[in-house]
């Protein structure tokens, strides 16, 4: 059916209004969020929500900031009519959280309105309907109360479309929530149907916000972290991997205060995460991105959820960095001093020897391999391209001499030869009666479990560590730390005798065109072959397996959002991590005493060694306390 041509013609103002209202407000959190928007900017101290029917039949927004003059209600009312900016300039660098002056002509277009507000030299309050536009006095202090009700009466259509009443209240709170999160020195509440639901009083610590918004769990499963690189600022706390979830409910992200789901940011936190994550579990973060206004532009969408940088790249790796920084950190409580010279078997003398002197998976000993002189690690090269092999891993495995433990087994005996212990009556010098296993904060080992566990003894009571996951952690931090001028060569790659084609969409091409020097680095040749198709002529060596088309789909799918470099680098990581699984000490192993002892040390002294490099933990901690309630000890 064609339908006849209509003339062009204006559209009245209630239509205008209607279709920006359908762009600002999505259900009564959406009018929660604005609300609360305007009474920050107005620079309130206590907020306070009153809701009927999740917000359907009622919403009450009122603040004590500033309030707005009796002559500047009317305006108030009207569509782009604001006091945030009056200017380009001020447009580009907006640092407030409401700029457009469009939410409350929106909502009174869908909803019945009414505004009151007070200054504070003025001598009462005044109060106008959307309505019929009538302004009379009102009772009320210094501040604004902005009432909202029967929401979509002039929309029913869109009404139909909500929720109940209990999803529409938990929307409502949780946009309370993302305020309350950026807002410490701001109090907040939220009623419902007269009764309070939530409420965060002013504090002065944004630390003490985030436990009363998120609870006391969320500070104990997480870690502090504060980075300035360039321009950018990056604050909050980021959740320990052993406390990801199966959703991503508790991952805030602000930008100057604003809160804003970005997926530039959310994948430069996600990155730091791969070498410690499990599975498909989600992280947890609260990330306060500060950064000068006229860098980032938050005029890209109505809701003002999303904003756009002019350094993508320097906000990513800020944000990657501060998270990486702060996840580096062990869980381990930490000792009350270091162990000195003095102080029996020092930590020293337990460390990198000691797992050299493990037997390992390449036919011996590392102290064997190295007793000569400790080479180079340099990558192994066929065809001019960089190849990571086990030798490779057992020469840097070996190439680190240490101070060697008392009684550790010479550099030339066999790999069965027993250990001598020296006694503690054959000491020249009797050791001082100080433990040194204080200040270790994994403890001194006790003993092997099952040749798969090692159990030690700390300050906090019983430690269990799975040796090789813990040993995977040390190999793989060494092999990416040793990596060195091998990050520069590209992956060895595979010629396919067949070139593998597809069907490409305009970005696939765009992206095989711009990363071709990515691709290359990751043994990919992915080079357009007609308009609108692909070849694929080889794929990374170390993947043959792998299906041609569906490994550059995806890492071309990858390429258009993040940078080459990093992906190359993830790549490499996964090759390594590979490696190091191979090259650490595996179950039913024994390990002796001092042996033990070197594995805890090395995980006191590597990044990331709480988790393996799959993201399962290397150790656990139980306490004293759990131990006397297993045995009812004291009841």
């Amino acid at each position: 059916m064609t339908l006849p041509p209509r003339r062009i013609q204006a559209l009245p103002d209630e239509l205008i209004s209607q279709i920006a209202a359908g762009e600002v407000v999505e259900r009564p959190a959406s009018v929660v969020r604005e609300l609360v928007d305007n009474a920050l900017d107005a620079g309130a101290t206590q907020v306070t929500v009153r809701l009927l029917s999740g917000g359907v039949r009622s919403i009450v927004v009122e603040d004590d900031g500033c309030g707005i003059p009796a002559g500047e209600l009317t305006l108030a009312l009207q569509r782009h009519a604001t006091s945030k900016i009056s200017n380009l300039h001020e447009l580009e660098a907006v640092g407030t959280m409401g700029f457009r002056g469009e939410a409350l002509a929106a909502i009174a277009s869908i909803a019945d309105l009414s505004l009151a507000s007070r200054t504070a030299d003025a001598p009462h309050a005044s109060r106008i309907d959307a309505r019929s536009g009538e302004l009379q006095p009102a009772a009320r202090a210094t501040g604004t109360s902005v009432e909202v009700r029967e929401l979509f009466f002039a929309t029913p259509a869109r009404r139909k479309f909500l929720k109940t009443d209990a999803t529409e209240l938990a929307h409502c709170l949780e946009a309370v929530r993302r305020h309350a999160l950026a807002r410490p020195g701001v109090g907040f509440a939220v009623w419902h149907e007269g009764k309070l639901v939530a409420q965060w009083r002013q504090v002065a610590l944004p630390e003490q916000r985030i436990a009363d918004v998120l609870g006391a769990d969320f500070i104990a499963d997480s870690r502090p972290l504060d980075l300035t690189v360039g321009g950018v600022r990056v604050q909050g706390r980021c959740g320990l991997p052993d406390a990801a979830r199966s959703h991503n409910d508790l991952q805030y992200a602000y930008v100057n205060g604003r809160y804003v789901r970005d997926r530039l940011i959310g994948h430069a936190a996600r990155a730091a995460y791969e070498d410690v994550l499990h599975g498909s579990r989600q992280p947890s973060w609260v990330l306060f991105v500060s950064i000068d206004p006229l860098r980032v532009d938050v005029n890209v969408h109505p809701t003002k959820v999303e904003v756009r940088f002019r350094d993508g790249r320097e906000v990513h790796q800020a944000v990657r960095h501060a998270v990486e920084a702060a996840l580096a950190q062990s869980r381990a409580p930490a000792g009350e001093s270091a162990p000195g010279p003095a102080a029996g078997t020092a930590a020293a003398a337990e460390g990198i020897a000691g797992l050299a002197a493990m037997p390992n998976d390449f036919g011996g000993t590392g102290a064997a391999t190295a007793r000569a002189a400790p080479p180079a690690w340099q990558p192994a090269v066929a065809g001019g391209q960089a190849r990571l092999g086990l030798q490779d891993l057992a020469v840097l495995y070996a190439q680190e001499p240490a101070p060697r433990w008392p009684g550790a087994r010479p550099a030339d005996a066999a790999a069965d030869t027993p250990l001598a212990i020296p006694s503690v009556a054959a000491s020249a010098a009797p050791a001082p009666a100080v433990d040194p296993s204080a200040a270790w904060p994994l403890g001194r080992a006790l003993a092997q479990l099952a040749g798969a566990f090692v159990l030690a003894e700390n300050s906090q009571g019983l430690v269990v560590v799975d040796m090789h996951a813990a040993h995977e952690r040390i190999v793989y931090e060494r092999l990416k730390a040793a990596q060195g001028d091998a990050s520069n060569q590209p992956l060895p790659s595979q010629p396919l005798l067949i070139p593998a084609t597809f069907a490409a969409t305009p970005t696939e091409v765009a992206t095989a065109e711009s990363g071709a020097e990515a691709l290359a680095a990751l043994g990919l040749d992915v080079a357009p072959l007609s308009p609108g198709v692909l070849a694929v002529r080889a794929r990374p060596a170390a993947l043959p397996d792998a299906d041609p088309v569906a490994l550059a789909r995806a890492v071309l799918a990858e390429l258009a959002e993040v940078e080459g470099s990093r992906i190359v680098q993830r790549a490499r990581d996964e090759l390594l991590a590979t490696m190091a699984c191979h090259g650490a000490v595996r179950a039913n192993r024994q390990l002796t005493l001092p042996e033990m002892n070197a594995l805890l040390r090395d995980m006191e002294r590597t990044e990331r060694a709480d988790q393996c490099n799959h993201g399962r933990p290397t150790w656990r901690q139980v306490t004293l306390r759990e131990l006397d309630n297993l045995f009812m000890r004291g009841r």
